[in-house]
């Protein structure tokens, strides 16, 4: 029954679960297409992509990549950016949507997920002119575990090497064949995203995330508590610095499974270090339902567009 509970958990982590289905959302209005774009080369689900172009406005288009939740367990989520809203209200402002594939923790553990992430910001730069696309604005989001994705994405722009706590890492990875393409992104907004694995038991969770078999275990490949050093490796907190881009944040109080605590740690060294940010706490706001609404999409776009503007 416990790995029933846990299994379940996990599940809603990622893909969050709405109690009536509003299928219009998922609905996705685009003037053109592209699905299941290699942007490796290499073939696997896990690098794949799709781009939409809006309806209205002039190309090219400014872009913003999105990234699903799955907790880490999915190579191949990538259609669900759509499910909610997110991806069609950025469609129907203008913005052309890249959303991407990344291997799963059980495919391979960190850094591989921001590797591919890159990887995929590089694809587009470096065919920026065959899909119509104005890479001079590329912004990144995503929620739950996308929402850590976008996140690291935002905070490491810029930094492909370094050492943390005596481990190097290597942020940039060699994934695809445009290497030499810039990963740098503009904006940020995170979905309630994780930050601090190592504090998400003690701020309050429905689920240990201290298990060895937690998604964030499963992440950097033993039980964080007893691998702290590879754990902040990890946490976005670590490489926030006075050049990180922009940040939103959305977060709700009532969230089961993230803590709001985790955002709440990431916005106080965001604001540490001077960087352009904003931080939404939403009461009672779930784990997706009552935060991925029209009312904070809104905001998403006005952000965005502030940013583009810059």
């Amino acid at each position: 029954m416990k790995n029933l509970t846990l299994f379940l958990l996990i599940i809603s982590y990622g893909g969050f679960a709405q109690p009536k289905v509003d299928y219009s959302k998922s609905a996705i209005e685009a003037s053109k297409s592209w699905i299941d774009i290699d942007y490796a080369g290499d073939g696997i689900i896990g690098h794949k992509l799709d781009i939409f172009l809006p309806k209205e406005g002039k190309a090219p288009f400014p872009v913003v990549i999105t990234i699903y939740g799955s907790a880490w367990f999915s190579n191949s989520s990538k259609s669900t950016c759509f499910n909610d809203g997110l991806g069609q209200t950025l469609l129907k402002n203008g913005f052309a949507v890249v959303s991407i594939n990344h291997r799963s923790s059980r495919d391979a553990i960190w850094p591989a997920q921001i590797h591919d992430v890159k990887a995929a910001i590089r694809f587009i730069r470096g065919n920026a002119s065959v899909f119509s696309l104005d890479t001079s604005f590329l912004g990144a989001t995503g929620f739950s575990s996308g929402g850590h994705l976008s996140t690291m994405a935002g905070v490491t722009s810029g930094l492909k090497t370094t050492t943390i706590n005596n481990l190097p890492i290597d942020l940039e990875g060699n994934v695809g064949k445009f290497t030499s393409e810039s990963s740098h992104v503009d904006a940020i907004v995170d979905w309630f995203g994780p930050s601090d694995f190592l504090l998400m038991d003690a701020c309050g969770s429905s689920f240990s995330h201290n298990d060895s078999k937690s998604p964030e275990s499963t992440l950097i490949g033993g039980a964080i508590q007893e691998n702290k050093e590879k754990v902040a490796l990890a946490n976005p907190i670590s490489y926030v610095s006075k050049n990180t881009p922009p940040f939103l944040i959305f977060h709700g109080t009532k969230d089961p499974l993230v803590p709001h605590c985790e955002s709440e740690k990431l916005y106080e060294k965001l604001q540490k270090e001077g960087v352009k940010s904003e931080l939404v706490i939403i009461e009672g706001g779930g784990h997706g339902p009552g935060v991925m609404i029209d009312k904070y999409y809104t905001q998403m776009i006005e952000f965005f567009k502030s940013k583009m503007k810059k």
